[in-house]
């Protein structure tokens, strides 16, 4: 029994190795995932103000929607609301877009056309506090619409402007369905009167344009092979729009591109999620240690159980 001590030994310590590397191991995948370091969704306000920086109607608000306005809207100041935690180096985009549209509101404001756009990038620096009094505020400013428009606030620095190509995306049409711009935060309408520069859509069919306003029920389209499917297409949107769904509003807007900082190098040739979830680390080489004290654990007791026969 006393010559099996040895075995015993070795056997224990090869456990006691493996548990205590591997241990360590496994509780790596948690502890080193990445969670920090990274730039959360932030809620706007927003405010109206005009030319000598009073508060036009309501304060600071986050509320979204569609308003109609009773006056064009003037100078919006923008922040973020209080109580948030924004990281260094996280920056929220906010624009201001004003567009000519066909009509007072959405439904009927058919063909858009942006004719101008302005944005701001809130900070850390720009998160509203408990005592704000002397503070100023980041503002956007367009050009006031003249006739039929339509002004958008929302979280992005995309134009909707109907270009091609990166920083450009569609303009809004309530007709095909497009609701742009995302992550609207809130909306005007209003004007009075048709714009004066005719809209793409119609300025193209030139001969069919006039009829179609002039008298819209009894216009027919010109002849064709198919004279129903035309007639229900080109009267449609001037007559009544059939309108799409409402684009929802939302004051929370995602982070703008952002530099966070560079993870740290690790020992796996630069493989992040490999390191921190222990899936490259050398358990094979631990594993195989563990083995062979066993190994030599398990020759003992044999060496010693051949002495005894």
């Amino acid at each position: 029994m006393a010559r099996s001590q040895p075995a015993r030994f070795l056997a224990t310590a090869a456990a006691a190795f493996l548990a205590a590397t591997a241990a360590p191991l496994i509780g790596a995948g948690a502890a080193h995932a990445q969670e920090g370091g990274a730039c959360a969704s932030a809620t706007v306000q927003y405010r109206l103000v005009d030319a000598d920086g009073k508060v036009v109607g309501a304060d600071w608000s986050s509320q979204g929607g569609f308003h109609q306005w009773d006056t064009v809207p003037g100078t919006v100041e923008v922040r973020l609301a209080p109580g948030q935690s924004v990281g260094e180096g996280c920056s929220y985009a906010v624009s201001l877009a004003e567009y000519t549209t066909e009509g007072p509101n959405w439904a009927s404001s058919g063909h858009q056309e942006m004719i101008d756009k302005a944005t701001v990038h809130l900070t850390a620096k720009d998160v509203a506090g408990r005592d704000d009094d002397g503070r100023t505020w980041q503002k956007l400013g367009v050009k006031a619409p003249s006739c039929f428009g339509q002004i958008d606030l929302y979280g992005e620095d995309t134009a909707y402007d109907g270009k091609e190509g990166e920083g450009h995306g569609p303009l809004p049409d309530v007709r095909a369905g497009v609701l742009t711009p995302y992550h609207l935060i809130a909306a005007w309408n209003g004007g009075d009167k048709r714009c004066e520069s005719g809209t793409p859509e119609s300025a193209t069919p030139s001969p069919s344009a006039p009829e179609t306003s002039a008298s819209p029920a009894p216009s027919a389209p010109p002849a064709g092979s198919e004279p129903s499917a035309p007639a229900e297409d080109s009267s449609k949107p001037p007559v009544s729009p059939k309108p799409g769904a409402t684009p929802s509003t939302d004051a929370d807007v995602p982070p703008a591109q952002s530099s966070p900082p560079a993870p740290k190098s690790s020992p796996n040739g630069g493989n992040p999620p490999l390191a921190e979830t222990g899936a490259g680390a050398p358990v094979g080489m631990l594993a195989g240690g563990a083995a062979l004290v066993l190994a030599v654990g398990a020759g003992t007791v044999y060496a010693s159980r051949a002495r005894r026969s």
